[in-house]
Parts: structure tokens; C-alpha cells; sequence
């Protein structure tokens, strides 16, 4: 991911000396999501299953606009979470169109799936 992140501030940057539309010192950074990466599209959330996310709702359900649990995935266009209050689990349906924000929490299995994921893919690049 890095190569091409290098690649695309490479090629932004050309483009921005060319056309000059900021005249003050600026920097451009070009980054990649990370590992608790923000979560917009909706296949996010049935791509990220099993991991823990933090999602706010625009309007909130039974009262509550902030909800941290366990994602389950989609059911058409809801987002299935597993949230624990007060020692006590219960499956929420969050209506997709209804979130503000959503990201993944950094967990200690993130990172090693994370990981894992990249050696994976650097592998099969080195073949």
C-alpha cells in the first residue's frame, strides 16, 4: 500500500505545482486508512464481522446515538451489532443510512489479522 500511496502523492503533487491553487506553504500527506480504519461502505461492516466498532447514529435508537460492540454484518441494509450494557449482550439493528460515523476499534486480533493479511499479500507479490 505504501508504494502506491508514494505513487499518488507523486502524481497529486505535479498536478498541484502545475495549477498552483494554494498560494501558501502547504504539505500533502497521502496516507492509507490504518488498521482502525473509519468503516463507510456499507460492505465494510459485513467485510469486518467479528471485529468491535464504534458507531454514532445520526438519530439514535431507544434513545442512544453512541453504540461499541461486536459487528455481525448486514441484513439488506442494516448494520447487526452485538452490544454489552451492564454485563447483559443484545443485537441492535442499525439502519446504515442512519450512521454519522463508524470505525473499527484496535484490538489485539485486528492487528494480528491485519498483519497476517499483509505478510499474505506481500507473499504472493514476491512470487
Amino acid at each position: 500500500m505504501s508504494t502506491r500511496c508514494a505513487a499518488l502523492s507523486r502524481a497529486l503533487s505535479e498536478v498541484l505545482e502545475a495549477a498552483d491553487p494554494i498560494t501558501d506553504e502547504y504539505v500533502l500527506e497521502v496516507s492509507s486508512p490504518g488498521i482502525d480504519r473509519p468503516l463507510t461502505a456499507q460492505s465494510d461492516f459485513a467485510r469486518f464481522a467479528g471485529h468491535e466498532a464504534r458507531v454514532e447514529m445520526t438519530d439514535g435508537l431507544d434513545g442512544r446515538k453512541r453504540f461499541k460492540g461486536v459487528l455481525i454484518g448486514l441484513d439488506e441494509h442494516d448494520v447487526l451489532m452485538d452490544v454489552s450494557d451492564e454485563g447483559e449482550t443484545r443485537r441492535v439493528r442499525l439502519r446504515a443510512s442512519d450512521i454519522a460515523e463508524a470505525k473499527l476499534v484496535l484490538t489485539d486480533r485486528l492487528i494480528r489479522e491485519s498483519l497476517k493479511a499483509r505478510e499474505t499479500k506481500e507473499a504472493k507479490a514476491s512470487h
